[in-house]
Protein backbone atom coordinates (compact mmCIF):
# COMPACT_ATOMS: atom_id res chain seq x y z
CA UNK A 1 0.00 0.00 0.00
CA UNK A 2 1.28 3.35 -1.24
CA UNK A 3 0.90 6.70 0.92
CA UNK A 4 2.21 9.92 0.14
CA UNK A 5 4.35 10.66 3.61
CA UNK A 6 4.50 14.55 4.58
CA UNK A 7 7.63 12.98 6.06
CA UNK A 8 10.36 11.39 4.89
CA UNK A 9 10.77 7.71 6.18
CA UNK A 10 9.47 4.85 5.24
CA UNK A 11 6.98 2.78 7.11
CA UNK A 12 6.16 -0.82 6.67
CA UNK A 13 3.16 -1.50 9.13
CA UNK A 14 2.18 -5.30 8.34
CA UNK A 15 -0.98 -7.14 9.89
CA UNK A 16 -0.66 -10.67 10.85
CA UNK A 17 -2.79 -13.13 8.26
CA UNK A 18 -3.98 -10.10 6.45
CA UNK A 19 -1.55 -9.79 4.43
CA UNK A 20 -1.22 -6.51 4.51
CA UNK A 21 1.76 -3.80 4.16
CA UNK A 22 1.59 -0.26 3.85
CA UNK A 23 4.53 1.63 2.58
CA UNK A 24 5.24 5.20 2.36
CA UNK A 25 7.27 7.43 0.36
CA UNK A 26 7.73 10.77 -0.23
CA UNK A 27 8.86 11.08 -3.44
CA UNK A 28 6.10 9.79 -5.24
CA UNK A 29 7.83 6.61 -6.45
CA UNK A 30 6.15 3.11 -6.31
CA UNK A 31 8.13 1.10 -2.86
CA UNK A 32 6.41 -1.58 -1.76
CA UNK A 33 9.08 -2.56 0.71
CA UNK A 34 9.45 -5.89 -0.02
CA UNK A 35 6.03 -6.65 0.79
CA UNK A 36 4.85 -7.70 -3.48
CA UNK A 37 1.53 -9.10 -3.77
CA UNK A 38 -0.05 -7.14 -1.28
CA UNK A 39 -2.82 -5.59 -0.92
CA UNK A 40 -2.47 -1.50 -2.39
CA UNK A 41 -4.55 1.57 -2.25
CA UNK A 42 -3.31 5.09 -2.32
CA UNK A 43 -3.64 7.38 0.61
CA UNK A 44 -3.52 11.07 -0.28
CA UNK A 45 -1.88 13.57 2.48
CA UNK A 46 -4.31 16.27 1.24
CA UNK A 47 -7.18 14.88 3.28
CA UNK A 48 -5.05 15.10 6.35
CA UNK A 49 -3.96 19.04 5.31
CA UNK A 50 -7.05 20.13 7.53
CA UNK A 51 -5.09 19.16 10.61
CA UNK A 52 -1.86 21.00 10.50
CA UNK A 53 1.31 19.58 11.31
CA UNK A 54 0.81 17.27 14.62
CA UNK A 55 4.73 16.43 14.88
CA UNK A 56 5.84 15.17 18.47
CA UNK A 57 2.39 15.04 19.94
CA UNK A 58 0.84 12.26 20.88
CA UNK A 59 -2.74 10.63 21.43
CA UNK A 60 -3.70 7.69 23.79
CA UNK A 61 -6.64 5.29 23.23
CA UNK A 62 -7.93 3.22 25.77
CA UNK A 63 -10.54 0.67 24.26
CA UNK A 64 -11.91 -2.80 24.92
CA UNK A 65 -10.66 -4.21 21.42
CA UNK A 66 -7.71 -6.46 22.23
CA UNK A 67 -5.59 -8.65 20.03
CA UNK A 68 -5.67 -9.35 17.32
CA UNK A 69 -8.76 -7.31 16.11
CA UNK A 70 -6.21 -4.60 17.88
CA UNK A 71 -3.90 -5.19 15.52
CA UNK A 72 -6.36 -3.91 12.86
CA UNK A 73 -6.75 -0.80 14.54
CA UNK A 74 -3.30 0.04 14.87
CA UNK A 75 -2.89 -0.80 11.22
CA UNK A 76 -6.11 1.71 10.53
CA UNK A 77 -4.38 4.82 12.38
CA UNK A 78 -1.42 4.47 10.04
CA UNK A 79 -2.49 7.19 7.12
CA UNK A 80 -3.27 9.63 10.11
CA UNK A 81 -0.07 8.97 11.75
CA UNK A 82 2.12 9.32 8.66
CA UNK A 83 0.24 12.25 7.19
CA UNK A 84 0.03 13.86 10.38
CA UNK A 85 3.24 13.32 12.69
CA UNK A 86 1.31 12.35 15.37
CA UNK A 87 1.67 8.98 17.19
CA UNK A 88 -1.02 7.01 18.85
CA UNK A 89 -0.72 5.15 22.10
CA UNK A 90 -2.84 2.06 21.83
CA UNK A 91 -4.05 -0.04 25.27
CA UNK A 92 -6.66 -2.36 24.75
CA UNK A 93 -8.56 -3.83 28.05
CA UNK A 94 -10.72 -6.68 28.84
CA UNK A 95 -11.02 -4.74 31.89
CA UNK A 96 -11.90 -1.38 29.72
CA UNK A 97 -15.83 -0.72 31.21
CA UNK A 98 -14.79 -1.43 34.60
CA UNK A 99 -11.52 0.29 34.66
CA UNK A 100 -12.27 3.45 32.27
CA UNK A 101 -14.27 5.10 35.73
CA UNK A 102 -12.30 4.43 37.97
CA UNK A 103 -9.09 6.20 35.70
CA UNK A 104 -11.73 9.25 35.22
CA UNK A 105 -12.43 9.10 39.16
CA UNK A 106 -8.18 9.10 39.68
CA UNK A 107 -7.92 12.50 37.00
CA UNK A 108 -5.97 10.12 34.59
CA UNK A 109 -8.23 9.63 31.54
CA UNK A 110 -7.26 8.44 28.64
CA UNK A 111 -7.59 11.20 25.67
CA UNK A 112 -9.65 8.77 23.64
CA UNK A 113 -11.90 6.04 24.74
CA UNK A 114 -14.27 3.53 22.41
CA UNK A 115 -17.32 3.26 24.15
CA UNK A 116 -19.44 0.05 23.49
CA UNK A 117 -22.68 1.26 24.52
CA UNK A 118 -24.74 4.26 24.59
CA UNK A 119 -25.98 4.16 27.65
CA UNK A 120 -22.33 3.93 28.90
CA UNK A 121 -21.66 6.84 27.55
CA UNK A 122 -24.79 8.50 28.55
CA UNK A 123 -23.27 7.86 32.51
CA UNK A 124 -20.11 9.08 31.90
CA UNK A 125 -21.33 12.33 31.20
CA UNK A 126 -23.77 12.29 34.23
CA UNK A 127 -21.15 11.15 36.53
CA UNK A 128 -18.03 13.05 35.33
CA UNK A 129 -19.14 16.20 33.48
CA UNK A 130 -16.11 17.79 33.87
CA UNK A 131 -14.13 14.97 32.12
CA UNK A 132 -16.36 14.23 28.91
CA UNK A 133 -15.12 16.83 26.24
CA UNK A 134 -18.24 17.74 23.69
CA UNK A 135 -17.18 16.76 20.15
CA UNK A 136 -15.39 19.62 18.02
CA UNK A 137 -16.58 21.20 15.24
CA UNK A 138 -14.96 19.17 12.71
CA UNK A 139 -16.25 15.77 14.34
CA UNK A 140 -19.70 17.61 14.61
CA UNK A 141 -19.56 18.40 10.48
CA UNK A 142 -18.59 14.86 9.71
CA UNK A 143 -21.09 13.76 12.32
CA UNK A 144 -24.11 15.33 10.53
CA UNK A 145 -22.78 14.62 6.57
CA UNK A 146 -21.83 10.72 6.86
CA UNK A 147 -24.03 9.40 9.86
CA UNK A 148 -27.94 8.62 9.86
CA UNK A 149 -29.97 10.97 12.14
CA UNK A 150 -30.37 7.64 14.94
CA UNK A 151 -26.59 6.96 14.90
CA UNK A 152 -25.72 11.10 15.78
CA UNK A 153 -28.52 10.51 18.30
CA UNK A 154 -26.86 7.96 20.53
CA UNK A 155 -23.88 10.10 20.44
CA UNK A 156 -25.57 12.72 21.57
CA UNK A 157 -26.53 13.51 25.28
CA UNK A 158 -28.78 16.19 26.61
CA UNK A 159 -28.75 17.76 23.12
CA UNK A 160 -24.94 17.85 23.00
CA UNK A 161 -22.79 15.70 20.81
CA UNK A 162 -19.83 13.77 22.63
CA UNK A 163 -19.47 10.63 20.44
CA UNK A 164 -19.07 9.68 17.12
CA UNK A 165 -19.91 5.77 15.77
CA UNK A 166 -16.74 3.50 15.45
CA UNK A 167 -17.57 0.03 14.24
CA UNK A 168 -21.15 -1.24 13.50
CA UNK A 169 -23.54 -4.42 13.62
CA UNK A 170 -26.41 -5.52 12.72
CA UNK A 171 -28.75 -8.24 13.94
CA UNK A 172 -31.89 -8.09 11.90
CA UNK A 173 -30.95 -10.97 9.69
CA UNK A 174 -32.33 -14.52 9.39
CA UNK A 175 -29.77 -17.31 8.14
CA UNK A 176 -30.20 -19.47 5.55
CA UNK A 177 -29.45 -22.11 2.67
CA UNK A 178 -30.30 -20.56 -0.80
CA UNK A 179 -29.64 -23.91 -2.24
CA UNK A 180 -32.47 -25.30 0.05
CA UNK A 181 -34.80 -22.79 -0.76
CA UNK A 182 -34.46 -23.20 -4.47
CA UNK A 183 -35.15 -26.32 -4.23
CA UNK A 184 -38.30 -26.14 -2.40
CA UNK A 185 -39.41 -22.58 -4.26
CA UNK A 186 -39.34 -20.94 -1.15
CA UNK A 187 -38.83 -17.15 -1.36
CA UNK A 188 -37.43 -14.69 0.88
CA UNK A 189 -40.62 -13.16 2.63
CA UNK A 190 -40.96 -9.51 3.09
CA UNK A 191 -43.45 -9.26 5.58
CA UNK A 192 -43.91 -10.86 9.06
CA UNK A 193 -46.32 -12.66 8.56
CA UNK A 194 -44.65 -13.91 5.60
CA UNK A 195 -42.01 -15.35 7.65
CA UNK A 196 -44.73 -17.29 9.76
CA UNK A 197 -46.54 -18.42 6.77
CA UNK A 198 -42.91 -19.39 5.32
CA UNK A 199 -42.27 -21.63 8.57
CA UNK A 200 -45.67 -23.50 8.03
CA UNK A 201 -44.95 -24.22 4.64
CA UNK A 202 -42.02 -25.24 5.98
CA UNK A 203 -43.75 -27.52 8.77
CA UNK A 204 -46.02 -28.98 5.94
CA UNK A 205 -43.34 -30.00 3.45
CA UNK A 206 -40.86 -31.37 5.65
CA UNK A 207 -43.07 -32.83 8.74
CA UNK A 208 -39.17 -34.43 10.00
CA UNK A 209 -37.50 -31.62 9.66
CA UNK A 210 -38.04 -27.91 12.43
CA UNK A 211 -38.11 -24.55 10.47
CA UNK A 212 -35.74 -23.13 13.11
CA UNK A 213 -32.45 -23.92 15.05
CA UNK A 214 -31.53 -21.30 17.90
CA UNK A 215 -29.22 -21.57 20.70
CA UNK A 216 -28.73 -19.13 23.80
CA UNK A 217 -26.01 -20.72 25.40
CA UNK A 218 -22.87 -18.43 25.71
CA UNK A 219 -21.32 -18.99 29.22
CA UNK A 220 -22.10 -16.48 31.62
CA UNK A 221 -23.45 -14.40 29.09
CA UNK A 222 -26.42 -17.04 28.51
CA UNK A 223 -29.65 -15.82 27.32
CA UNK A 224 -28.27 -12.72 25.67
CA UNK A 225 -29.42 -14.00 21.76
CA UNK A 226 -33.12 -14.36 22.85
CA UNK A 227 -32.98 -10.81 24.69
CA UNK A 228 -31.98 -9.62 20.74
CA UNK A 229 -35.20 -11.78 19.61
CA UNK A 230 -37.60 -9.85 22.00
CA UNK A 231 -36.14 -6.67 21.13
CA UNK A 232 -36.52 -7.14 17.12
CA UNK A 233 -40.32 -8.64 18.02
CA UNK A 234 -40.31 -4.96 19.82
CA UNK A 235 -39.63 -2.64 17.37
CA UNK A 236 -41.77 -5.06 15.01
CA UNK A 237 -45.14 -4.99 16.84
CA UNK A 238 -44.87 -2.16 19.48
CA UNK A 239 -42.76 0.25 17.35
CA UNK A 240 -39.69 2.47 17.86
CA UNK A 241 -40.95 5.16 19.94
CA UNK A 242 -42.44 2.42 22.43
CA UNK A 243 -39.13 0.60 22.09
CA UNK A 244 -37.07 3.67 23.51
CA UNK A 245 -39.50 4.23 26.18
CA UNK A 246 -39.09 0.25 27.49
CA UNK A 247 -35.35 0.64 26.95
CA UNK A 248 -35.42 3.74 29.29
CA UNK A 249 -38.05 2.41 31.88
CA UNK A 250 -39.90 4.85 30.78
CA UNK A 251 -42.52 2.22 30.88
CA UNK A 252 -42.42 -0.84 32.84
CA UNK A 253 -40.63 -3.88 31.60
CA UNK A 254 -43.47 -5.88 31.34
CA UNK A 255 -45.56 -3.23 29.95
CA UNK A 256 -48.49 -4.94 28.18
CA UNK A 257 -46.96 -4.35 24.41
CA UNK A 258 -43.93 -5.65 25.40
CA UNK A 259 -46.00 -8.88 27.21
CA UNK A 260 -47.41 -8.83 24.06
CA UNK A 261 -44.56 -8.61 21.90
CA UNK A 262 -42.78 -11.62 23.78
CA UNK A 263 -45.62 -14.26 23.32
CA UNK A 264 -45.01 -13.69 19.37
CA UNK A 265 -41.64 -14.68 20.13
CA UNK A 266 -42.93 -17.50 21.20
CA UNK A 267 -45.02 -18.32 18.61
CA UNK A 268 -41.86 -19.36 17.15
CA UNK A 269 -38.74 -20.31 20.12
CA UNK A 270 -41.42 -22.29 22.22
CA UNK A 271 -43.44 -23.93 19.68
CA UNK A 272 -42.30 -27.89 19.35
CA UNK A 273 -43.59 -27.49 15.56
CA UNK A 274 -41.08 -24.77 14.50
CA UNK A 275 -37.73 -25.74 16.71
CA UNK A 276 -35.57 -26.61 17.57
CA UNK A 277 -34.37 -28.08 14.37
CA UNK A 278 -31.31 -30.57 14.31
CA UNK A 279 -30.73 -29.92 18.31
CA UNK A 280 -33.70 -31.26 20.56
CA UNK A 281 -37.07 -29.57 21.62
CA UNK A 282 -37.35 -26.20 22.96
CA UNK A 283 -35.91 -26.80 26.40
CA UNK A 284 -32.55 -27.41 24.19
CA UNK A 285 -32.28 -23.75 22.76
CA UNK A 286 -31.20 -22.83 26.59
CA UNK A 287 -27.94 -25.46 26.44
CA UNK A 288 -27.15 -25.15 22.94
CA UNK A 289 -23.94 -23.04 21.90
CA UNK A 290 -25.08 -19.96 19.99
CA UNK A 291 -22.45 -20.31 17.74
CA UNK A 292 -22.98 -23.15 16.81
CA UNK A 293 -26.37 -23.62 16.99
CA UNK A 294 -26.77 -22.70 13.10
CA UNK A 295 -24.80 -25.30 11.83
CA UNK A 296 -28.28 -27.32 11.03
CA UNK A 297 -28.86 -25.47 7.78
CA UNK A 298 -25.51 -26.34 6.01
CA UNK A 299 -26.36 -29.93 7.70
CA UNK A 300 -29.74 -29.53 6.34
CA UNK A 301 -31.89 -30.34 9.52
CA UNK A 302 -33.14 -26.45 9.78
CA UNK A 303 -33.88 -24.01 7.80
CA UNK A 304 -33.78 -20.46 9.41
CA UNK A 305 -31.73 -19.14 11.94
CA UNK A 306 -31.71 -15.72 13.23
CA UNK A 307 -28.39 -14.01 14.17
CA UNK A 308 -26.68 -11.04 13.39
CA UNK A 309 -23.90 -10.15 10.64
CA UNK A 310 -21.25 -10.86 12.36
CA UNK A 311 -22.74 -14.69 12.77
CA UNK A 312 -20.39 -15.30 10.13
CA UNK A 313 -17.29 -15.66 11.32
CA UNK A 314 -19.10 -18.89 12.99
CA UNK A 315 -19.82 -20.79 9.45
CA UNK A 316 -17.14 -23.56 7.89
CA UNK A 317 -14.11 -22.34 6.59
CA UNK A 318 -15.48 -24.42 3.74
CA UNK A 319 -18.73 -22.61 3.32
CA UNK A 320 -19.49 -19.78 0.87
CA UNK A 321 -21.72 -16.77 2.69
CA UNK A 322 -23.39 -15.05 -0.38
CA UNK A 323 -26.39 -14.88 -1.91
CA UNK A 324 -26.05 -17.66 -4.38
CA UNK A 325 -23.67 -19.78 -1.90
CA UNK A 326 -23.83 -22.08 0.89
CA UNK A 327 -25.04 -19.59 3.89
CA UNK A 328 -26.70 -16.23 3.61
CA UNK A 329 -29.02 -14.06 4.99
CA UNK A 330 -32.10 -11.56 4.58
CA UNK A 331 -33.44 -9.13 6.45
CA UNK A 332 -35.97 -9.91 9.28
CA UNK A 333 -39.11 -8.69 7.82
CA UNK A 334 -41.35 -5.70 9.41
CA UNK A 335 -45.23 -6.07 9.38
CA UNK A 336 -45.46 -4.54 6.37
CA UNK A 337 -43.29 -4.22 3.35
CA UNK A 338 -43.21 -0.08 4.61
CA UNK A 339 -42.35 -1.03 8.09
CA UNK A 340 -38.62 -1.67 8.22
CA UNK A 341 -37.20 -1.27 11.64
CA UNK A 342 -33.85 -2.42 12.39
CA UNK A 343 -31.83 -3.30 15.26
CA UNK A 344 -28.02 -3.22 15.74
CA UNK A 345 -25.33 -2.08 18.06
CA UNK A 346 -21.62 -1.05 17.44
CA UNK A 347 -19.07 1.32 19.50
CA UNK A 348 -19.10 5.07 19.78
CA UNK A 349 -14.87 7.28 20.28
CA UNK A 350 -15.68 9.99 22.67
CA UNK A 351 -12.81 12.50 24.00
CA UNK A 352 -11.22 13.86 27.36
CA UNK A 353 -8.87 15.99 25.65
CA UNK A 354 -9.90 19.29 23.82
CA UNK A 355 -6.19 19.24 22.54
CA UNK A 356 -5.33 19.58 19.06
CA UNK A 357 -3.92 16.60 18.26
CA UNK A 358 -6.97 14.61 20.35
CA UNK A 359 -9.84 16.36 18.26
CA UNK A 360 -7.85 16.13 14.88
CA UNK A 361 -7.67 12.11 15.64
CA UNK A 362 -11.29 12.05 16.55
CA UNK A 363 -12.28 13.76 13.17
CA UNK A 364 -9.98 11.08 11.56
CA UNK A 365 -11.74 8.45 13.73
CA UNK A 366 -15.44 9.99 12.46
CA UNK A 367 -14.23 10.51 8.83
CA UNK A 368 -14.40 7.99 5.45
CA UNK A 369 -10.72 8.39 5.08
CA UNK A 370 -10.90 6.03 8.68
CA UNK A 371 -13.76 3.95 7.51
CA UNK A 372 -11.54 3.10 4.47
CA UNK A 373 -8.65 2.39 6.33
CA UNK A 374 -9.88 0.37 8.42
CA UNK A 375 -12.15 -1.63 6.06
CA UNK A 376 -8.91 -2.14 4.01
CA UNK A 377 -7.07 -3.86 6.90
CA UNK A 378 -10.08 -6.18 7.82
CA UNK A 379 -10.51 -9.41 6.05
CA UNK A 380 -14.53 -9.95 6.81
CA UNK A 381 -17.16 -8.88 9.86
CA UNK A 382 -16.52 -5.72 9.85
CA UNK A 383 -18.76 -2.54 8.59
CA UNK A 384 -19.31 1.16 9.73
CA UNK A 385 -22.38 2.75 9.49
CA UNK A 386 -20.22 6.15 7.80
CA UNK A 387 -22.07 6.55 4.42
CA UNK A 388 -19.06 8.14 2.85
CA UNK A 389 -16.77 4.31 3.30
CA UNK A 390 -16.15 2.49 0.19
CA UNK A 391 -18.29 -0.40 -0.32
CA UNK A 392 -16.33 -2.16 -2.65
CA UNK A 393 -14.17 -2.60 0.50
CA UNK A 394 -15.77 -4.84 2.23
CA UNK A 395 -15.30 -8.11 1.02
CA UNK A 396 -18.48 -10.28 2.86
CA UNK A 397 -21.42 -9.86 0.85
CA UNK A 398 -22.84 -10.06 4.21
CA UNK A 399 -21.46 -7.04 5.30
CA UNK A 400 -22.00 -5.33 1.95
CA UNK A 401 -25.64 -6.06 2.66
CA UNK A 402 -25.53 -5.02 6.23
CA UNK A 403 -23.69 -1.63 4.87
CA UNK A 404 -26.35 -0.55 2.82
CA UNK A 405 -28.97 -1.25 5.65
CA UNK A 406 -27.48 0.74 7.44
CA UNK A 407 -26.85 3.69 5.76
CA UNK A 408 -30.38 3.43 4.08
CA UNK A 409 -32.80 6.48 5.84
CA UNK A 410 -35.75 3.97 5.29
CA UNK A 411 -34.89 1.95 7.53
CA UNK A 412 -35.87 2.53 11.10
CA UNK A 413 -32.45 2.64 13.12
CA UNK A 414 -32.19 1.35 16.77
CA UNK A 415 -29.76 0.34 19.25
CA UNK A 416 -29.51 -2.97 21.28
CA UNK A 417 -31.99 -2.22 23.92
CA UNK A 418 -29.81 -4.50 26.57
CA UNK A 419 -26.53 -2.59 26.22
CA UNK A 420 -28.62 0.40 26.87
CA UNK A 421 -30.03 -0.39 30.07
CA UNK A 422 -28.38 -0.67 33.64
CA UNK A 423 -25.89 -3.63 33.63
CA UNK A 424 -27.94 -5.46 36.33
CA UNK A 425 -30.42 -5.34 34.14
CA UNK A 426 -29.30 -5.53 30.67
CA UNK A 427 -26.49 -7.97 31.52
CA UNK A 428 -28.00 -9.40 34.38
CA UNK A 429 -32.00 -10.42 34.83
CA UNK A 430 -32.72 -9.43 31.40
CA UNK A 431 -30.34 -12.97 30.53
CA UNK A 432 -31.66 -14.95 32.87
CA UNK A 433 -34.62 -14.97 33.03
CA UNK A 434 -35.25 -14.96 29.30
CA UNK A 435 -33.04 -18.56 30.04
CA UNK A 436 -35.77 -19.37 32.03
CA UNK A 437 -38.48 -18.42 29.73
CA UNK A 438 -36.80 -20.99 27.41
CA UNK A 439 -36.06 -23.34 30.18
CA UNK A 440 -38.13 -24.11 32.08
CA UNK A 441 -40.69 -22.84 30.08
CA UNK A 442 -41.40 -19.72 32.11
CA UNK A 443 -43.99 -17.68 30.65
CA UNK A 444 -43.85 -14.09 29.52
CA UNK A 445 -45.89 -12.05 32.09
CA UNK A 446 -43.57 -13.83 35.10
CA UNK A 447 -40.87 -13.12 32.97
CA UNK A 448 -41.35 -9.70 32.04
CA UNK A 449 -42.18 -9.02 35.79
CA UNK A 450 -39.55 -10.70 37.74
CA UNK A 451 -37.10 -8.16 35.30
CA UNK A 452 -39.43 -5.14 36.27
CA UNK A 453 -39.36 -6.05 40.00
CA UNK A 454 -35.48 -6.12 39.17
CA UNK A 455 -35.22 -2.76 38.07
CA UNK A 456 -37.92 -1.03 40.55
CA UNK A 457 -35.58 -2.46 43.19
CA UNK A 458 -32.50 -1.25 41.58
Amino acid sequence: MRIQKRRGLALVASVAGLGLVLTACADGNDDTGGGGGDAVADVDCADFEQYGDLSGTTVTVYTSIVDPEAEEQRASYVPFTECTGAEISYEGSREFEAQLPVRLEAGNPPDIAYIPQPGFLRSLVEDFPDAVVPAGDAVVANAEEYYTEGWVEYGTVDGTLYATPLGANVKSFVWYSPGAFEENGYEIPTTWQGLLDLTDQMVADHPDIKPWCAGIESGDATGWPATDWLEDVVLRTAGPDVYDQWVTHEIPFDDPQIVAALEEVGGILQNEDYVNGGLGNVASIATAPWNESGNGIPDGTCFLHRAANFYQANWDESLTVAEDGDVYAFYLPGVSEDDRPLLGGGEFVTAFSDREEVQAFHAYLSSPQWANAKAEVTGQGWISANNGLDEGLLQSPIDQLSFDLLTDDEYTFRFDGSDQMPGAIGAGAFWREMTAWISPGQDAQTTLSNIESAWAGM
